[in-house]
């Protein structure tokens, strides 16, 4: 109906046919999602539109609609349409409310993530958590209200989905990294992507978790660290793990490990790999990448 009311005529109902009806009693019964048609008459588009001629407009409509932006041109008696055709140039406004729409219904994820640009954005959720400003906060509510400083000139030129996936979100996110006070140049050192283990080996920081970062590093290649690696003041859990690469225990005090718990897991390791090093003093061992036969070279 052209209050925007679905409504149904009965089963055999002569109305279930007509182009227009005027509906003189309808009804809903508890638990529809419709109304039913009890009363009303066939009339044809010229009564309709003298009877709810307050209702009659036309005009461009641009919205996030199906998972893309629809553009048309309309006319219509209240909710119910009576033309419609594409709109081949729509107002750019329009359409920037339309993308944001469709950002805020189905999120962020709709532009381009490389796997560098979604460990920026952990990387400056754990520095938000951690130390707050001027780290910004990423999460969605709050790239939403800032969305004018990170994502123009790009959603200025999107036109459609299409568009959007091709924006690459590292980089535009990079807008945010406190430049002015000019913390950003310190985004390496408080939150960076590897940290050097003794070994030499530069492995990859989990950020997933913005309480607690997570090193997952090979057993060997912690002998004769000292204390567990701490970012932003933060101790970093580490995940030891055997020479398959299989997690062998979880730390974030590596002292203390080394004193009470790395026994148990020598002695259950070191006959399954029988190969690589498992010094009675860990702490004081040199660290390795190798087996005990490379280190004999």
């Amino acid at each position: 109906m052209v209050s925007g009311t679905r409504a149904e005529a009965g089963e055999g109902s002569g109305l279930r046919d007509a182009e227009w009806v005027a509906v003189a009693v309808a009804d809903r019964p508890l638990g529809s999602g419709h109304a039913r048609v009890r009363l009303g008459a066939v009339v044809d588009e010229e009564i309709a539109r003298a009877a709810a001629g307050a209702l009659y407009g036309e005009g461009d409509e641009v919205r996030w609609d199906g998972g893309d932006v629809v553009a048309r041109r309309v006319r219509r008696l209240g909710a119910v349409e009576l033309a419609v055709r594409p709109l081949r140039d729509p107002d750019p406004a329009l359409v920037r409310a339309a993308l944001l729409d469709g950002l805020a219904r189905e999120g962020f994820g709709l532009l381009r993530w490389s796997r560098d640009a979604e460990v920026l954005r952990q990387r400056l959720a754990f520095l938000h958590r951690q130390l707050g400003s001027p780290w910004p906060d990423v999460s969605d509510d709050a790239l939403h209200a800032r969305v004018d400083e990170w994502l123009e000139p790009e959603l200025g030129r999107a036109r459609r989905r299409a568009d959007l996936a091709r924006i690459e979100a590292g980089q535009a996110l990079n807008r945010l990294l406190p430049w002015a006070s000019g913390d950003a140049a310190r985004l390496d050192e408080l939150a960076p992507e590897r940290i050097e283990v003794p070994s030499g080996s530069r492995i990859r920081v989990d950020y997933t978790d913005p309480e607690r970062p997570v090193l997952a590093v090979k057993l060997q290649e912690m002998f004769g660290a000292q204390e567990s690696p701490v970012l932003a003041g933060v101790p970093v859990q580490v995940h030891l793990l055997s020479p398959a690469g299989r997690p062998a225990a979880v730390t974030s005090d590596l002292a203390s490990f080394w004193r009470d718990g790395y026994r148990g897991v020598r002695a259950e390791l070191r006959g399954r790999y029988p190969k690589h090093p498992w010094p009675e003093d860990p702490a004081a061992a040199r660290a390795t990448r190798h087996t005990n036969a490379r280190l004999r070279r």
